[in-house]
């Protein structure tokens, strides 16, 4: 029996057998979960775990870019002329469809009519205007136009809310400027802008409404209608447009 022999000598026939390891009295279970907190016993080297994290230095955020030069506000308040208000709205960059030539105004800047509309038409809208304006004895020195929008833009692009209110201070500037006597508003962001508020062309014309600001010494008469694309898409709506237009003439022959 192998309990006769001498530890050296079970030793070494080990050796010859080809064990070269020891193992424990006890086998070991390597499939087995290991107790809480003792590792698992494996075959591979378990990679490096990564210690902890050292604490990085706050940074502060990025400054916010200033803004590209002045507002349109404050440009426009500086103003005491329309040539020194044309080269503000010029040179103003803080409205993103600023594109090409501006179109400032047109006609008599001492007539007592005033015209707005909402952007700069093409010249089928300028011959039907001149026409209009015609019809109810007024020629190219009898009144003076402008636009909410000084630039032309695609006649996709409509005109939001917050493209007219950038350009109001530089709009409502122009019409202290030029003091008419009578504003005629032709487009729903003219009227929106200028009157404060959300009733549509239907609703307001036939009617008069009346414009104030700060740098008027009087509160101004509005009359609305249909903008002129509108009016050359749809002729059946020159009729109503006509009225209107007798409507200005009216108040422009009472007395003041």
């Amino acid at each position: 029996m192998l309990t006769d022999i001498s530890p050296e000598r079970l030793l070494r026939w080990y050796l010859e057998a080809g064990a070269d390891e020891c193992i424990g009295e006890v086998p070991v279970d390597r499939y087995a979960r290991p107790a809480h907190g003792a590792p698992r016993p494996s075959h591979r080297a378990e990679p490096p775990q990564p210690g902890p994290v050292p604490p990085q230095p706050a940074t502060a955020p990025p400054p916010l870019s200033p803004q590209a030069g002045p507002s349109a506000a404050h440009l426009a308040a500086a103003c005491a002329t329309l040539a020194d208000l044309r080269a503000a709205v010029e040179a103003f960059e803080g409205h993103p469809l600023k594109a090409g030539a501006t179109v400032f105004g047109d006609g008599n800047p001492e007539a007592r009519l005033m015209v707005i509309g909402d952007t700069p038409g093409d010249e089928a809208c300028a011959r039907l205007l001149a026409r209009m304006l015609a019809s109810i004895g007024l020629g190219r020195d009898g009144a003076y136009v402008t636009t909410v929008l000084p630039w032309r833009i695609a006649p996709s692009r409509k005109l939001s809310p917050q493209d007219a209110e950038i350009m109001l201070p530089f709009l409502e500037r122009h019409i202290e400027l030029v003091d008419p006597d009578v504003l005629l508003l032709m487009g729903r962001s003219a009227i929106a802008t200028l009157l404060a508020t959300g009733d549509g062309i239907s609703q307001l014309r036939g009617r008069w409404l009346s414009f104030s600001s700060s740098g008027l010494s009087r509160p101004l008469p509005a009359a609305v209608t249909f903008p002129l694309a509108y009016l050359l898409n749809t002729p059946e709506a020159k009729a109503l447009a006509w009225r209107d237009l007798l409507m200005v003439r009216q108040r422009l022959q009472a007395p003041l």
